[in-house]
C-alpha cells in the first residue's frame, strides 16, 4: 500500500514539473513574440523591415524619384549638347555670311571701255563667297560648304580617311551628337566625282540634314530644288531631281565605274524609285547624293539626289 502511494506521489510530482516546464516554455515563446512585435513596430517607425531593406512604402516612390531625376539630367544634357552644336554652326554660318558680303564689296568695278577700243573679255579669277582660308584654320579637313535656301541646311563640309570620325565630332573637333556634314571618304575631294556622297544627321531639333526628309513631299521638293555647294575653286549650282527613303544599301556608295554606260545605268537606277523624279535627258558627269537617317523601316535612309545645272 505504502509503495503505491509513493508511486502516485512521484507521478504527481513529475506531472507538476512538466506543467511548470510547459508554462515556462509558453512564457518564453510569448516573450519572444512580444520582442519580435516590438522590433517590427520599431522597423516600421524607422521605415525599414528586417534584413536591412527599405520598406516598400518608401522604396517605390524613392525609385520613381530616382528615375525622374536621371531622366531630367539626360534631358538637360541633351538640350545643352544640341544648343552648343547649334551655336557652333551659327558662328560658322555667320562667318560665311560676313565673308560673302566682304567678297562682294571687294569685287572690282568694270572699267569703262572706249567705243574705239575692241578688247577680248577677260576671265576673272574665282572668288569663293566662303572664306575657306579662315575655315581651314579651324579645321583643315574642310572641303566645301552646302547651303539650301529656306531650310536649316547651311553647313561646312569635311572629309577624312573614314566615315566614322565626323559622325560624333563637331567642325571644331569636339564631341558632338550632331557631328558634321561630311563627304564620303571614297568620293573626290573637289566634289566633282561621279558620285559625291554627303552625310548628315537627322536631328530632332531640326538641325543638320533634318530638312532632307521633307523633300519626300512633292510640293516641298519642287519649292526647294535649287541649292549650292561651294568649294575653294568654284560654286556648284545643283538641282534636286529625286528623293525617297530606302534601306541602307552598299550600292548607294558606289563611286567608280568601268564605262559611261554602266554609270548612266547606275544614275537611272538611283533616281527611278522617286514617283516625281526628274531624270535628266542628257548624260550627266556628276551625281550628288545627300543621305540622312530615316525611320520608315529598320536601317532606313532618306536619299536626295541632285545634278549640276547652269546658274
Amino acid at each position: 500500500m505504502e509503495q503505491n502511494e509513493q508511486n502516485e506521489q512521484n507521478e504527481q510530482n513529475e506531472q507538476n514539473e512538466q506543467n511548470e516546464q510547459n508554462e515556462q516554455n509558453e512564457q518564453n515563446e510569448q516573450n519572444e513574440q512580444n520582442e519580435r512585435n516590438e522590433q517590427n513596430e520599431r522597423n516600421e517607425a524607422s521605415g525599414r523591415i528586417p534584413g536591412g531593406f527599405k520598406h516598400r512604402r518608401y522604396l517605390i516612390p524613392g525609385f520613381l524619384a530616382l528615375v525622374l531625376l536621371i531622366s531630367g539630367i539626360m534631358t538637360v544634357r541633351g538640350y545643352l549638347a544640341d544648343r552648343h552644336a547649334a551655336e557652333e554652326y551659327e558662328r560658322l554660318a555667320e562667318l560665311a555670311r560676313q565673308t560673302t558680303e566682304a567678297s562682294i564689296a571687294m569685287e572690282p568695278e568694270a572699267e569703262t571701255q572706249s567705243t574705239a577700243e575692241t578688247t577680248q573679255p577677260e576671265t576673272l579669277p574665282y572668288h569663293s563667297p566662303i572664306d575657306f582660308a579662315e575655315l581651314v584654320k579651324i579645321n583643315p579637313d574642310v572641303v566645301g560648304w552646302i547651303r539650301v535656301p529656306d531650310t536649316n541646311i547651311d553647313y561646312p563640309i569635311v572629309q577624312t580617311d573614314n566615315n566614322e570620325t565626323y559622325l560624333h565630332t563637331s567642325f571644331e573637333g569636339k564631341d558632338s551628337v550632331s557631328g558634321t556634314v561630311f563627304l564620303d571618304f571614297e568620293s573626290q575631294k573637289d566634289l566633282l566625282g561621279a558620285n559625291n556622297i554627303l552625310y548628315g544627321h537627322n536631328m530632332k531639333n531640326g538641325s543638320m540634314f533634318k530638312d532632307l526628309v521633307r523633300f519626300k513631299d512633292e510640293e516641298y521638293f519642287k519649292a526647294h530644288q535649287y541649292f549650292e555647294l561651294y568649294t575653294p575653286e568654284r560654286t556648284i549650282h545643283l538641282k534636286a531631281v529625286s528623293c525617297y527613303y530606302a534601306k541602307a544599301e552598299p550600292i548607294v556608295r558606289k563611286t567608280r565605274f568601268k564605262t559611261a554606260e554602266s554609270y548612266d545605268a547606275f544614275v537611272k537606277t538611283m533616281l527611278e524609285p522617286c514617283p516625281f523624279a526628274e531624270i535628266p535627258e542628257e548624260p550627266i558627269q556628276s551625281l550628288y547624293t545627300l543621305v540622312t537617317c530615316s525611320y520608315e523601316v529598320d536601317d532606313a535612309r532618306t536619299l536626295v539626289y541632285a545634278v549640276e545645272v547652269k546658274e
